[in-house]
């Protein structure tokens, strides 16, 4: 069997899509078509069925590429890193969201960078869920962290930790606070305040409001930053309230340059997932970096 239609036909079955699948081998979609049609006459079977949206396999289809996509990868892993140069890194291409990234992840991957003999180069790309799993999914990433779970069979997810959301505000405004107001009246009682944010929607502020007090923030927001150590360093220096993750600004809370408004009794939370093309797990590298951040991930709730 012709080991050029079986890489097409695990492509599609991951994609879901021949046109996705055309994208991702460098091909028309009319010769992705064709290498389809092709092993399907060749086995006798067909391999798909075709819907208005993409195709699904049928269970011929998923028990081939269970049985064929293991060794497939294997084979991409013995071709990339080489036969001759068993000392030479291969690199590993990581996307996520840019404070966890940042903060988390790569100081704990960076212990796997070593010349070891397992080791591997490292490349970080920062962007938002919808970035990093569209940069995976086309194959510009070996491994993304999201806060969206894919959908599909080209990707598959995995719970990596939960992400504790804090409302904060420096001292100077926390003390504007009248506490039993906020305990009796929730969210009207700060309203009054500046909000320091990401984006002009609000969306840590709106999530947190949602989630604890059942309502809609009122407030726009005074200072706008697409990074959250920037939304920090803001309400550090007195710019307004904020939600932000508990990790991030754990060393502030224990300086006492900022401190929490409001302690719901269960607070909001956010979940990361840890995110590969199904079937990459085959490949070292990529394997090592997984079970490393899962195992980190440990220390981090």
């Amino acid at each position: 069997m012709d080991l050029a239609l079986l890489r097409t036909f695990v492509t599609v079955h991951r994609a879901g899509s021949f046109t996705r699948a055309a994208a991702l081998l460098g091909l028309s979609q009319p010769a992705v078509t064709s290498q389809i049609r092709t092993l399907e006459r060749q086995l006798g079977r067909p391999l798909f069925l075709r819907q208005a949206r993409g195709v699904i396999p049928t269970t011929i289809g998923d028990e081939l590429a269970h049985k064929a996509a293991p060794h497939l990868d294997a084979l991409v892993e013995i071709a990339e890193s080489g036969l001759d140069d068993e000392s030479s890194l291969r690199t590993l291409h990581l996307a996520g969201p840019p404070e966890f990234t940042a903060e988390r992840a790569l100081p704990a991957l960076t212990e796997l960078t070593g010349d070891d003999g397992q080791g591997f180069a490292l490349r970080a790309s920062f962007g938002t869920a919808e970035e990093a799993l569209n940069g995976l999914a086309s194959g510009h990433h070996d491994l993304a962290i999201s806060t969206a779970r894919p959908r599909g069979a080209l990707l598959t997810a995995t719970p990596l930790c939960d992400e504790e959301h804090v409302l904060v505000a420096s001292p100077h405004w926390a003390e504007r606070i009248d506490s039993d107001a906020l305990r009796l009246k929730g969210a009207p009682a700060l309203e009054h305040l500046p909000v320091v944010e990401v984006h002009e929607s609000l969306p840590f502020v709106s999530r947190y409001w949602a989630s604890v007090f059942d309502s809609r923030p009122a407030a726009t927001g005074t200072v706008i930053t697409p990074d959250l150590r920037a939304v920090l360093s803001c309400a550090v220096a007195g710019a307004g309230l904020a939600v932000l993750p508990r990790y991030l600004c754990a060393p502030a809370l224990d300086e006492g340059a900022i401190v929490t408004l409001h302690d719901p009794p269960v607070p909001p939370l956010r979940t990361y997932f840890l995110v590969v093309r199904t079937g990459t797990l085959a490949m070292p590298p990529v394997a090592r970096a997984y079970e490393w951040l899962q195992h980190a991930a440990t220390a981090w709730s």
